[in-house]
């Protein structure tokens, strides 16, 4: 016999797990991951680092509120998520130009020399500041998460993909694994598979579409000075910040990817120790691991977030993009907000994060 749920919700990343520690104290919650771990794919391979200034304004909105929730959290802990470390962007004056935002101001090249002994004099026009930005402790928000959720009654069940899905009368059967569960809501908050959970729902998919983007933590001769800030070029040819006395770098690759575990491929990360080597000094010895994670994105850009406008009871929590930690606190409020209201609960004052897109066109179909 299936167990019964308000809600139950596919995909054990950042997105699934920040919307389940908002809804257990509230409703029933069960959580399902396909992999026999959490954060195994794009969760776990996060930058860590929250940036104001990058994405769209929807996103930059999201981020900001994301920043007041996790810092509230961080209030009085031992440890805290984040960390402040500004980011620097460089580049020609144009490139500059168009990705700055309201969250950064321009710096000269001696300045940001300054601030970035690494980067190479002339090889760079233009440089924009975010003061505004914080390092992430990912593993530390994920955990948090977990325990949140568990500690407020959810269940979380690894090792469970979803092989069968379908609306029956006023809610949903669902088939994860060996288990079988009863649910008046389902999210999906399952990342790259968020299109294939779609159609095993009998649901049309969005044409959420995964990119690879690859990193890795480096050695280097001259390590980067304490409070060195995240780096980025405005071509998006390169991003690097210290990960100790190492280096993380990424090509900041954008290529298309069907839904899968990626790993790097031959070449990316050469041929970026080749390009970081010419534009700083850096002095790049040796790489001590690398990864591919998949950025999900919808066509238009923004996080997805909704109930589909055809099937009932069917949220989205997808196509979060590069911006998953950086929007997920923000992101997992508005999602908890009207789940509850459509379960007929009592979910309080509209959020701040409703109320900051109400003016957008915030819906999954458009």
């Amino acid at each position: 016999m299936a167990a019964h749920y308000d809600v139950l919700i596919v995909g054990g990343g950042i997105a699934g797990l920040s919307l389940a520690a908002a809804l257990a104290d509230h409703c029933t919650v069960a959580l399902v991951e396909a992999e026999q771990e959490l954060a195994y794919h794009t969760s776990s391979r996060s930058a860590r680092q929250l940036i104001p200034s990058y994405g769209p304004p929807v996103v930059q909105e999201l981020t900001m509120r994301t920043l007041e929730l996790i810092a509230a959290r961080d209030d009085g802990q031992p440890v805290p998520v984040l960390t402040p470390r500004s980011f620097l962007l460089v580049g020609t004056e144009a490139l500059v130009a168009a990705g700055a935002s309201g969250h950064m101001v321009p710096v000269t090249p001696d300045q940001a020399l300054e601030l970035c002994p690494a980067l190479v004099p002339g090889s760079f026009e233009a440089a924009g500041l975010d003061t505004g930005s914080y390092g992430c402790d990912a593993p530390l928000l994920l955990a948090g998460h977990r325990q949140a959720a568990l500690a407020a009654g959810a269940e979380i069940i690894t090792g469970a993909r979803v092989h069968s899905a379908q609306r029956l009368g006023t809610g949903w059967q669902v088939g994860a694994g060996t288990e079988a569960f009863a649910a008046t809501v389902v999210v999906n908050a399952a990342g790259a598979w968020a299109d294939e959970l779609a159609v095993i729902s009998g649901v049309e998919k969005l044409g959420l579409q995964p990119y690879r983007r690859t990193a890795a933590i480096a050695a280097v001769g001259r390590s980067l000075p304490a409070g060195s800030p995240m780096v980025a070029a405005a071509d998006d040819s390169y991003y690097f910040r210290p990960d100790g006395g190492d280096v993380l770098i990424s090509p900041s690759e954008t290529v298309p990817s069907g839904p899968e575990d990626a790993q790097p491929r031959p070449g990316d990360v050469e041929n970026l120790v080749a390009l970081l080597n010419r534009v700083t000094s850096l002095g790049i010895t040796g790489v001590r691991r690398a990864w591919t994670g998949l950025r999900t994105e919808a066509a238009e850009g923004i996080p997805v977030a909704g109930f589909d406008a055809e099937a009932a009871g069917f949220y989205w929590l997808a196509g979060q993009g590069g911006y998953g930690f950086q929007t997920s606190a923000a992101m997992a409020e508005l999602a908890a907000g009207q789940i509850l209201a459509h379960l007929g609960g009592r979910p309080g004052p509209e959020s701040r994060t409703a109320r900051a897109l109400a003016a957008t066109r915030w819906s999954v179909r458009r």
